[in-house]
């Protein structure tokens, strides 16, 4: 599964985009386990006042079911003025 990153994530994970493992077992079921997932393999992530991810165009709560061929990107907190 490929997920698109920008801001910070990408500064982060030095890419733009990020190749996730998925499992026979479906590990990565749910947008809540894929941030846990990119938590503990970029621990940085974490420190992030807030982090959205976007399913197909469409921001996606923690349950939130993701199929491999899902368009996933993290929405990384923005400032402005």
């Amino acid at each position: 599964m490929t997920v698109l990153l920008f801001g910070i994530t990408k500064d982060i994970v030095g890419s733009s985009t990020l190749s996730v493992p998925v499992t026979k077992s479906g590990k990565l079921n749910t947008v809540g386990e894929l941030k846990s997932y990119l938590g503990k393999t970029f621990p940085e992530l974490n420190r992030l006042s807030s982090l959205a991810v976007a399913v197909n165009n469409n921001y996606a709560a923690d349950d939130f079911t993701i199929k491999s061929i899902d368009e996933i990107a993290l929405i990384p907190p923005v400032s402005g003025g």
